[in-house]
C-alpha cells in the first residue's frame, strides 16, 4: 500500500502540477488564436445566448435534453467541492494572488470547454435506445482516429467517477449532515444512496431535469449568502481586490505567512485549483452537453464557455472575497472547508449553515453528473446498454460506503485518474483544432444567412465535412 501511494503521489504531482497546467494553458491558448479569440470578442452575444435564454422555455424530443439542461448537468458535476474547498486550499498554499491566476484559467478555459462540447456535439452518435451519446472518446476515435486514445479516456473515465464522484461526494454531505444537524452518518449513508437512485435510474431525461431545477437554487443560495456577507464587509471589498492583484505577483505584499512565497507558488495553485473547479480541458462535461437538443454544436459550446464563467469568475470569486475580507487566511492553522465556513460565519451567524447546506447540495448533484459519466465510459468500451445497470448498482453502493469512511487515500486515487482524463482529451483537441476552426466558420455563415437547421437529424453523418 505504501508503494502504490508513494507511485499515486508522484503521478499526481504531474497530474496536477507544473507540467500539467503548462499543457492546459498552452492547449487552450492554442485554441484561443486558432479560434480568432471570438469568445471573448463576442460576449456579450454569448450572454444574450445563455443567460437571457434560462428563462425560456425549451422543446427537446424523446432522445434529447434541453441545451439548458445538458449546461446545468454539466455544471452540476463542476459546481461542488473545488468552489468551497478548492478555492479555500489556493489561498491557504498560494495567497490571494493565487486567485488571480485562477482567474487567468477560467479565461482561458472559456475556449478550451468551447471546443470541447463543440467537438462532442459534432460527433456523437444516436443509440438504439434513441438517445444521443457523445464526448472525447468519439471525437478521439472518429475525429482522430484512434480507438486507442479513446479507451484509455473511457478506462480512467470509469475509474474516476467511482472515487471523485460517489466515495468522496457522499462523504462530503454525510459529514456536512452530521456538523450541521447531528445526523448519524450510516442514516446519511442510506438516504444519499436512496436519493441517488432515484435520480439516476431515470437515466439523462430524469438527471437533466433534476439537474436545470437544482443548480439554478443552489447556486443562488450560494451566491446571495455570500452577496449579504460582501454587503456587510462592503468597506473591505477594495482592499481584497487590492491583495489579489499585487500578490499575484509579488507574493510578499500578503505578508504573514506569505512573506517568503514565490510567484511560482501562487500560480500554481491558483492555475490548479482553477482548472479543477471549471474541468476544462478534463473531457468530463462534453459527455453531458452532447445529449442536448441544437441545431448547431457550436450553438452548445457557447453554453460550455458560459458555464465556465458561472462556475470560476462568479462562483469561486464569491467564495474568495468572503475569505479576504474576513481576514482568517493569514491564520495559517485553518485551511480548507473549515476556513471557508469560518469566513461565512465570522460576518453572518447563518454563514456556517450557507456553506454546510451549499456543499450538501454541490456534492449530490456532483455525484449525480460523475455517475453518468461513468456510464457513457463504460458503455463506450463494453457497447452494452446492460453493463451501466451493474456500474449503477456499484455506484450506488459507493455512496453509502463513502458516507461513513474516511477517504483521504481514496480522494487522492481518484483525483490522479480524474486528471489523467485529460492527458488523451488534450491531444485530441490539439490534432483537431482544424474542425473547431471550420465549424465555427459555418455557425458564424449560419448566423448571417439565418440558417437553423436541425442537425440533430443530420449532423452524424455531417461531421466528416469539417474535420
Amino acid at each position: 500500500m505504501d508503494s502504490l501511494l508513494k507511485l499515486n503521489a508522484t503521478i499526481n504531482n504531474f497530474v496536477w502540477g507544473v507540467p500539467m497546467i503548462i499543457l492546459l494553458l498552452g492547449i487552450g491558448s492554442f485554441l484561443c488564436v486558432k479560434t480568432g479569440f471570438w469568445i471573448y470578442r463576442n460576449f456579450g452575444y454569448i450572454m444574450k445566448n445563455t443567460f437571457g435564454k434560462i428563462f425560456e422555455k425549451e422543446n427537446a424530443d424523446d432522445s434529447t435534453i434541453t441545451p439548458f439542461q445538458a449546461m446545468s448537468t454539466a455544471l452540476a458535476g463542476t459546481i461542488g467541492t473545488g468552489n468551497i474547498v478548492g478555492v479555500a486550499t489556493a489561498i491557504s498554499f498560494g495567497g490571494p494572488g493565487a486567485i488571480f491566476w485562477m482567474w487567468i484559467a477560467a479565461i482561458i478555459g472559456m475556449t478550451t470547454k468551447f471546443a470541447e462540447v463543440t467537438l462532442a456535439l459534432s460527433t456523437r452518435e444516436k443509440g438504439t435506445d434513441g438517445t444521443y451519446t457523445g464526448g472525447p472518446m468519439y471525437y478521439l476515435s472518429k475525429g482522430v482516429n484512434s480507438k486507442f486514445l479513446a479507451i484509455i479516456f473511457c478506462i480512467f473515465g470509469i475509474i474516476a467517477p467511482l472515487g471523485t464522484g460517489a466515495l468522496v461526494q457522499s462523504n462530503s454531505i454525510a459529514t456536512s449532515l452530521e456538523d450541521t444537524f447531528g445526523f448519524n452518518l450510516r442514516i446519511s449513508g442510506i438516504i444519499i444512496a436512496i436519493l441517488m437512485a432515484l435520480v439516476i435510474i431515470g437515466g439523462i431525461k430524469r438527471i437533466g431535469s433534476f439537474a436545470s431545477k437544482i443548480v439554478p437554487i443552489m447556486s443562488l443560495f450560494y451566491i446571495i449568502g455570500a452577496i449579504v456577507i460582501l454587503f456587510i464587509q462592503k468597506d473591505k471589498l477594495g482592499s481584497a481586490f487590492s491583495l489579489i492583484f499585487k500578490s499575484a505577483f509579488n507574493p510578499s505584499a500578503a505578508g504573514g505567512a506569505f512573506a517568503g512565497s514565490s510567484i511560482m507558488l501562487a500560480i500554481r495553485w491558483g492555475l490548479a485549483r482553477g482548472i479543477f473547479t471549471n474541468e476544462a480541458g478534463i473531457g468530463t462535461a462534453p459527455i453531458a452537453h452532447a445529449t442536448s437538443h441544437t441545431y448547431h454544436p457550436v450553438k452548445q459550446g457557447i453554453w460550455g464557455s458560459f458555464e465556465v464563467f458561472t462556475d470560476t469568475i462568479i462562483v469561486c470569486t464569491m467564495t474568495a472575497l468572503v475569505i479576504l475580507t474576513s481576514g482568517l487566511w493569514k491564520d495559517p492553522s485553518i485551511e480548507g472547508i473549515v476556513l471557508t465556513s469560518r469566513a461565512f460565519s465570522s460576518a453572518l451567524p447563518i454563514g456556517r449553515y450557507i456553506v454546510n447546506i451549499g456543499l450538501i447540495l454541490f456534492a449530490f448533484t456532483t455525484a449525480v453528473s460523475w455517475n453518468y459519466y461513468g456510464e457513457k465510459c463504460i458503455q463506450f468500451i463494453t457497447k452494452s446498454h446492460n453493463v451501466k445497470i451493474f456500474y449503477r448498482i456499484l455506484y450506488i453502493a459507493l455512496c453509502f460506503v463513502g458516507s461513513i469512511g474516511g477517504l483521504k487515500v481514496v480522494w487522492d486515487i481518484a483525483d490522479t485518474f480524474n486528471g489523467l482524463m485529460a492527458i488523451p482529451n488534450l491531444i485530441g483537441l490539439f490534432i483537431l483544432s482544424n474542425a473547431i476552426r471550420n465549424l465555427l466558420k459555418d455557425y458564424i455563415k449560419s448566423q448571417k444567412e439565418n440558417r437553423k437547421k436541425d442537425y440533430n437529424l443530420t449532423y452524424e453523418n455531417k461531421w466528416k465535412e469539417f474535420f
